[in-house]
């Protein structure tokens, strides 16, 4: 996504080196800056499909996956596959990594279970376990898979969607919508590398009251209502009384300072 430097870093890569087929696709980005995410995972999930995959695992492009996550997140299909002719999400645990240590360039291939700590608000079922989620809402697309068969009948990420938020609880409601299912998949461990970010999400504001408010058009209710009272108690957004619409308050670069978290936050 308006980042050229991508596709030769990653077509001449390990996986490459060792045979994986491997593929990029460039996107550009508006002139606004905000990144087409939905476009974008619509854009790779079309391209596995039309290579025969019958998986498809999403990985966010912060996270480094485990060893065993493919291989588990295999299991949980065809766990699952047979079981209803409905889509299935298979969710794997996202764990948070501590910033690097000085003079640390990168985390170390192994023992990265021992760093990382869980999502308080997410299951983490062991090894081997396979439980089903009661609130589709919990969805994320830090990491997931699900089947190539059932693409079409969720129909992908909805591109209405432009920059940060709303996109990912859209496609569960997609999913919800098809009568489908969530499941947390143990053993499908990935882990989020440290980097700073704000809560809340100031930066982001613009973005964030836009795709919450067509989230409202498309499913009735608001997504992300933390960030949305944190944005009003700050004086930087507020709903209409009249329209029922939040609006942005102050477009330029407010004088808030976020708290700054080592962890990612809750929507």
């Amino acid at each position: 996504m308006g980042d050229p430097e991508v596709a030769p870093l990653v077509e001449g890569g390990p996986l490459a080196r060792d045979g994986v087929d491997v593929v990029t696709r460039e996107l550009e980005t508006p002139v606004d800056g905000e990144l087409p995410l939905a476009a974008a995972r619509n854009v790779g999930a079309d391209e596995a499909i039309g290579r025969g995959c019958d998986l498809i695992v999403f990985l966010d492009v912060d996270c480094l996956v485990s060893v065993d996550a493919l291989g588990r997140y295999e299991w949980a299909w065809r766990r699952t596959r047979g079981r209803r002719r409905r889509p299935v999400l298979l969710s794997g645990a996202v764990s948070y990594l501590p910033p690097l240590s000085p003079g640390q360039v990168a985390y170390p291939a192994a023992g990265l279970a021992s760093l990382a700590r869980p999502h308080a608000a997410r299951p983490s079922p062991g090894p081997g376990r396979l439980v089903r989620a009661d609130d589709l809402r919990l969805f994320w697309s830090l990491s997931f898979a699900v089947a190539a068969r059932h693409w079409d009948d969720i129909g992908g990420f909805a591109t209405g969607y432009r920059g940060y938020g709303g996109e990912d609880t859209d496609f569960a409601m997609r999913v919800a919508a098809v009568g489908g299912e969530l499941y947390w998949v143990g053993g499908a461990d990935a882990f989020h590398q440290h980097h700073e970010v704000e809560s809340p999400p100031v930066r982001h504001r613009v973005s964030i009251v836009r795709n919450a408010n067509y989230f409202r058009e498309r499913w009735g209710w608001f997504p992300m209502e933390g960030w949305l009272g944190a944005f009003e108690r700050l004086g930087l957004a507020k709903r209409d009384p009249v329209t029922h619409r939040w609006v942005v308050l102050q477009v330029d670069e407010p004088a808030v300072v976020a708290d700054v978290l080592v962890d990612h936050p809750v929507d």
